[in-house]
């Protein structure tokens, strides 16, 4: 009876595959198709040319994989029902026009890893609900205008690995509901700012081993509705415009593996629904206090595998929502407590493959060490001896307050500095400092301003306070402040500066240095003496040979212009007679006296 039953089972099942299969159309002879899930599998067959005899109500067909060269006009039309296609893997060089119409109710088209080098307008004509495109591993050169307008409906649209060098501005021209687009691995050289303004709808934009060397103004504008930007691998990407982000809600943002050199905070300023931010790889040395407050919703900063040497206190003030910190592989000595709006918030922090200094500022990071979340990667102490090499989870609660020590800052020499100088002389006031860490020190002269490290008043090196040429200005007195994680020390020094009476000489700052007043007047007299006319010969000369130039330039104008006027009123006479009465001699009157005279003139 079993056997029976599974015979009869068997026999239904052929009957009703062969049934579907006729009333279907068939499968192609080098295809798998299976009615069920009504696809047809001809991935891997050798194929050269797209096979006939697809079932007409196929919803997938997979032609991956082949030697297929060519798509021509309607190539599918009579798979109404198809609603994917894959042309991947194979040697497709072109496409014709309208290839694909029919298709109507396709949703997945893949042409990936082909040989297609451009894409005529019209050949995406009648995929009115296509969702997905992926054009990815081909050789295209450029997108022109109108290439997707048809396709109303496409939410995603894979372009990377290409040779692109040019997008046409109406390039994206009625993808109106695009939501997702990768521009990977091509040879763009600039943002193509108005093609993307078409894409008014789009919500993540990827950009990955491009040669953009800088971000301009208004790089995205009209993409409102952007929330996740990735800039990745842009080996010459040095700048970003202040305003190159303006405009944008980004609640993700990605600049990494580029050749920035600081923290591009003008830029980021505007980005007050950012979450997640990732400048990873690029060489940037410090985070500075109190400028990323404006991303009140920052919850992760990625900052690996960078340069970082220091992370600011209050670098991260404002952020109340900051959860997670991962600044591994640089090289932080260590992280203060004061950087962080509050560590209460903290959740996970990367501190590993940095040489951290194990001592009081990092007490805190120790601490929480059953509580904070490592990712699996814990810190380990880089110095001092004492504890080099060991991870922060071996030290226990009871060596701590033994271990994690700092010695607080402290001015060595107490002594009172007091200096009484005349005007110009250039004075030194040392402060020498211990502590440790070690400590910073900070100038502040008799105006409460900080002095800086150049200038005529500025700090050496060495932290020693120098004084050049000094003025009655400068008199008063001058605070050194030095300051670790463990305390601070100050020490206050006085400068009193004389004025020289009228006749004796003060330095003066010139272009050359500082020189004598005495010498730059002997120096400007010396130049009068020898320069008594405001022109030399030479500058005379050169004048007046211009001037005789010009002269002889407009004479001989004028003698062509005369001549060719001359020649335009024909033959011209070239004597002259005159006929004339000469006057009677001296008290003549009228009469006889006198015969008339002619004489001939010659013309030249």
């Amino acid at each position: 009876m079993f056997v029976e039953s599974a015979v009869r089972w068997w026999v239904w099942s052929i009957l009703l595959q062969f049934g579907l299969g006729v009333s279907a159309g068939g499968c192609p002879s080098r295809c798998t198709c299976r009615p069920e899930a009504r696809e047809a599998v001809c991935s891997g067959k050798y194929l050269t040319s797209v096979p006939e005899g697809v079932s007409n109500d196929a919803r997938r067909l997979d032609l991956s994989r082949n030697r297929i060269k060519t798509v021509g006009r309607r190539q599918f039309s009579g798979l109404l029902q198809l609603q994917e296609l894959d042309l991947s893997d194979n040697v497709i060089s072109m496409i014709e026009v309208e290839a694909f119409l029919g298709l109507r109710n396709l949703r997945t088209l893949r042409i990936k890893n082909n040989r297609l080098k451009i894409l005529p307008v019209g050949v995406f004509s009648g995929l009115s609900s296509l969702r997905y495109v992926d054009l990815s591993q081909n050789e295209i050169l450029v997108f022109l205008d109108y290439t997707f307008k048809e396709m109303l409906n496409l939410q995603r649209l894979e372009t990377g690995e290409n040779d692109l060098v040019f997008i046409s501005q109406r390039a994206f021209f009625g993808l109106q509901n695009l939501q997702e687009l990768n521009l990977d691995r091509s040879n763009l050289t600039s943002i193509p700012t108005e093609a993307l303004s078409q894409l008014q709808s789009l919500v993540q934009l990827r950009m990955i081993r491009l040669t953009i060397s800088a971000l301009p103004n208004n790089a995205f504008r009209r993409l409102h509705r952007l929330r996740s930007l990735v800039i990745s691998n842009w080996p010459t990407l040095d700048s970003i415009a202040a305003n190159s982000l303006i405009g944008l809600n980004l609640t993700s943002l990605v600049i990494s593996s580029c050749n920035l050199s600081s923290i591009p905070y003008a830029a980021l300023r505007h980005l007050v629904y950012l979450r997640f931010l990732d400048l990873s790889y690029n060489p940037i040395t410090v985070i500075q206090g109190n400028l990323l407050g404006d991303l009140l919703r920052l919850q992760e900063l990625h900052l690996a595998g960078s340069s970082l040497l220091q992370i600011e206190p209050g670098a991260f003030r404002g952020l109340s929502f900051f959860r997670m910190l991962n600044v591994t592989s640089n090289q932080l000595t260590t992280l203060e407590e004061s950087a962080f709006h509050s560590v209460g918030n903290l959740q996970v922090l990367r501190l590993d493959g940095n040489p951290l200094a194990c001592d009081c500022r990092l007490l805190w990071v120790v601490r929480r060490r059953l509580r904070l979340n490592f990712d699996g990667h814990q810190p380990t102490c880089s110095s001092p001896d004492t504890v080099k090499h060991r991870e922060f989870r071996e030290f226990s609660e009871k060596e701590l307050p033994k271990l994690f020590t700092c010695r607080p800052a402290r001015v060595l020499d107490r002594r009172p500095q007091e200096a009484r100088v005349e005007e110009g002389t250039t004075v030194l006031f040392s402060c020498k400092v211990d502590g440790d860490p070690l400590p910073v020190i900070t100038w502040i002269s008799s105006q409460k301003t900080v002095i800086s490290t150049s200038g005529r008043i500025r700090v050496l090196q060495n932290g020693t306070l120098e004084v050049r040429f000094a003025q009655v200005q400068d008199s008063g007195t001058y605070q050194c402040l030095a300051g670790n994680a463990a305390g601070n020390d100050s020490l206050t020094v006085g400068l009193y500066v004389k004025g020289l009476p009228r006749n004796r000489s003060v330095p003066l700052f010139t272009e050359e240095g500082w020189v004598e007043p005495s010498t730059a007047q002997a120096a400007n007299s010396s130049a009068q003496m020898a320069k008594p006319y405001p022109f030399d010969a030479k500058t005379l000369i050169i004048a007046t040979t211009m001037g005789f130039l010009s002269f002889l330039s407009s004479v001989a104008i004028c003698f062509v212009f005369m001549f060719f006027w001359s020649q335009s009123k024909g033959q011209i006479k070239h004597t002259a007679t005159i006929d004339f009465v000469p006057r009677s001699s001296v008290g003549g009157g009228g009469g006889d006296g006198g015969d008339g005279g002619r004489f001939t003139m010659k013309l030249i």
